[in-house]
């Protein structure tokens, strides 16, 4: 079966005498040419669009706003109803509304598996959004239509689902292994371990982005020939923007080298047009990397700016929105100079990708069914990126992140950014057991942090609760002089994933910790006494081994008194990942002695009945 076109568009409402010239004509008079046939039929005609961004853009432009031969036109995508599944779009989303808030909204009427952010040239956000089940999506449908955010109305269609549009592909592996392989490996062989492409992400003035092309294209193309490099400058983005963004795919060394070259053009423009502004080099990084770039108290930007002899800046927090979850990261200096410091951000940056790589790929698999695609974890926008900058609208059904390998599809290592910065394809991690086991952690957040994490009459810890799908309450101070609180978090592996990561999220975002520090926090969970000893191990060897595989500190407090469930406290202290870990590794025990425990006594029971 054919896959269907996902840029389809159905145009409705159309007077007898339209005719497939009209149509064209006036879809060019709006400068939404038709690359393709118009399929007209009686009232209604079919045309498609090569990529998601000219679709929404004709959607906005024509829908109810035109009219031809006296009657309004409808346009909207073609989807027939036995295709109409889980999958809608939104569009005409304030650009300022906070991820958390959307999320919220989205989790009202059902369980989101994905959110993927188009990158439109309209001001407002649309967004694709895959729900669990078809009737959500229906419902999601007829309640948002009639929604209104700060005087903007949301505008919803369905999506073609490709799940259902196309059958699924073969099945070459056994039940639980993968069927798809990356490309350069062979069956029953091992391939060279690919290198992680890390692209390199610039700004830089609108006024030198023609040098950097050139005539008919000759610098571009010779500057990609010498680095061996695949450069995007992304001009159509932000119309009317005092700068442009760059994104160069290469190996560090050619990231490196494309960059000098587009410093040594700018500065060579800049000296010709006798322009006195000083040309900095402005790196984007994702706002959840900057964080180890910076170090503890700014010792790894300090040294960098020691080592290169530059002066290095990063703008603030409050910088980020919707369409912008990337941090600036200013270095002036001379060019030599700031190419040296682009190689240590860089390679700085690089660290904590692959650092969160691994830290990932573990949650997947401490984890059992998490689907890391609803996760959103952090509300600044670590959830999603916009849609790809490339050539636009390529791939803008596919949430962008700057290290995406267009034109596959992505798996492996390759799948991360997908997983934490956006959304892996669905299914990548299926849902398991319709019960899980609910499990309580105390999380301590500073006291200070508690009106932030309720939010206006309790708003958002109410949207927290609904979107990880777990209870979550805040004890009482425990005096006047408490410099934490505890917030009690209820509910299964998944939920407790994302309730933490939310909270770890918020406390970054609201300035409680230092900016250059990460946010580190005390969580308890309980453990049966019985088992805590295997905890701590012979020694101490098996605390000390937790500690040193999750980075994350592990105390269990000696001469413990057992509460009324035979319980006693495990304390975790550290970053995210770190603490998510190490509470997974200490359930492992738990369980394993558990299961021993249980074998045991099947032993005892049977032995005693053969006696």
């Amino acid at each position: 079966m054919r896959r269907r076109r996902m840029n389809q568009l159905y145009i409705g409402n159309l007077s007898p005498a339209a005719t497939a010239q009209d149509l064209r004509q006036l879809f060019g008079e709006r400068q939404l040419p038709l690359p393709g046939q118009v399929l007209l039929k009686s009232g209604y005609a079919f045309v498609d669009y090569p990529d998601q961004n000219w679709a929404i853009r004709a959607i906005e432009t024509l829908s109810g706003k035109v009219e031809l031969h006296g009657k309004v036109m409808e346009v909207d995508y073609s989807v027939p109803k036995k295709l109409r599944s889980r999958k809608i779009q939104i569009r005409n989303i304030p650009p300022h509304l906070q991820w958390e808030v959307l999320d919220g909204l989205l989790a009202q009427y059902g369980t989101v598996e994905n959110v993927e952010q188009v990158n439109t040239d309209t001001e407002t956000a649309v967004v694709n959004v895959t729900y669990a089940t078809k009737e959500e999506a229906k419902v999601a449908i007829e309640k948002l239509s009639e929604q209104q955010y700060e005087n903007y109305s949301f505008k919803i269609s369905y999506m073609p689902d490709e799940e259902v549009s196309s059958p699924p592909p073969p099945q070459r592996s056994r039940r639980g292994g993968h069927s798809c392989r990356e490309r350069g490996s062979s069956p029953g062989g091992s391939s060279q371990p690919k290198q992680l492409e890390f692209p390199l992400r610039m700004l830089v003035p609108t006024q030198f982005v023609g040098a950097i092309i050139g005539k008919e294209g000759l610098t571009i193309k010779n500057l990609t020939k010498q680095t061996q490099s695949k450069v995007d400058i992304h001009r159509k983005e932000n119309a009317g923007a005092a700068e442009k963004p760059i994104t160069i795919h290469a190996t560090a060394e050619g990231c490196a080298e494309a960059c000098r070259m587009i410093l040594d053009i700018m500065h060579k423009e800049a000296d010709e047009t006798k322009s006195a502004e000083e040309i900095p080099l402005k790196i984007l990084a994702h706002n959840s990397l900057v964080g180890r770039l910076i170090g503890k108290e700014g010792r790894n930007l300090k040294k960098i700016e020691q080592d290169t002899g530059t002066k290095i800046t990063i703008s603030p927090l409050q910088d980020l929105t919707l369409y912008n979850p990337e941090r600036t990261i200013t270095v002036k200096g001379s060019t030599e100079a700031c190419s040296s410091a682009q190689v240590e951000i860089m390679r700085k940056l690089r660290e904590a990708y692959e650092s969160d790589l691994v830290a990932v790929n573990q949650q997947a698999n401490l984890i059992p069914g998490l689907n890391l695609s609803a996760l959103g974890i952090f509300s600044t926008g670590l959830s999603m990126l916009p849609s790809t900058p490339g050539a636009r609208g390529a791939a803008a059904a596919t949430p962008y992140h700057p290290f995406a390998q267009s034109g596959r599809r992505r798996t492996g290592s390759s799948a991360y950014l997908s997983s934490l910065y956006g959304a892996p394809p669905a299914g990548a991690f299926p849902h398991q057991h319709p019960l899980p086991e609910q499990e309580v952690v105390n999380l301590f957040i500073p006291t200070q942090a508690v009106g932030a994490i309720i939010g206006k009459k309790g708003q958002h810890i109410k949207q927290l609760a609904r979107f990880a799908g777990a209870s979550i309450k805040i004890a009482p101070a425990e005096g006047p002089d408490a410099s934490e609180r505890m917030v009690i978090i209820t509910g299964p592996p998944e939920a407790q994933f994302k309730a933490q990561g939310r909270i770890f999220g918020k406390l970054k975002e609201e300035n409680f910790f230092n900016p250059k520090e990460e946010v580190k926090l005390e969580a308890h969970i309980k453990v049966p006494s019985f088992a805590a000893g295997r905890v701590i191990g012979k020694g101490g060897k098996t605390v000390n081994e937790l500690q040193n595989l999750t980075s994350a500190e592990v105390i269990v407090p000696r001469d413990q008194t057992p509460d009324e469930n035979e319980e006693v406290v495990v304390k975790i202290i550290g970053h995210f990942f770190a603490s998510q870990t190490a509470q997974r590794k200490i359930r492992e025990i738990v369980q394993q002695v558990k299961q021993q425990e249980h074998k045991q006594a099947q032993g005892a029971a049977a032995s005693q009945h053969s006696k």
